[in-house]
């Protein structure tokens, strides 16, 4: 993989509710409410599962993408991933690691992608999408949290 980064955020809450509003396909379309993104097929409410997918349709950069997720790695409440099953991109991983913090959780996020287009995709992943993504990642962190801290 050509672009890979670690981030970690603390969440007020227990590991278990921490790992369920991670795999909960509904709070993921609140986190990203301003990329338009929509279920397309699989997975259409509640939390995924151990081999569960779901195609997205969202809007970046302007155009609209569809990307199918699997959850290929399943170890709760601990650790999950979801990679890019179909997609814009050549290949994508995500890592979700929990763990007990105090009185919350601290969640630890690996991705790791690789954009299309050979050369053209690395220029593109330094000059662009390695920002892009982690900004989306602490975006989708703190509505988690914004969620998490409203449910109790």
């Amino acid at each position: 993989m050509t672009v890979h980064f670690t981030q970690t955020t603390l969440v007020p809450a227990s590991v278990q509710q921490t790992f369920d509003a991670s795999l909960s396909v509904d709070v993921h379309l609140e986190s990203l409410a301003h990329t338009g993104e929509e279920i397309v097929s699989g997975v259409e409410g509640g939390i995924m599962a151990d081999g569960d997918t779901v195609t997205w349709r969202a809007r970046h950069f302007g155009i609209w993408w569809h990307m199918t997720s699997i959850i290929s790695e399943y170890d709760p409440p601990t650790f999950f991933v979801d990679q890019q099953h179909q997609g814009p991109f050549t290949a994508f991983r995500h890592e979700h690691h929990f763990e007990p913090e105090g009185e919350g959780t601290r969640m630890r996020d690996v991705v790791e992608f690789t954009a299309p287009f050979g050369p053209l995709g690395v220029v593109a992943e330094k000059v662009v999408l390695a920002r892009y993504m982690k900004q989306l990642i602490a975006t989708r962190n703190r509505a988690l949290v914004s969620h998490l801290e409203r449910s109790g």
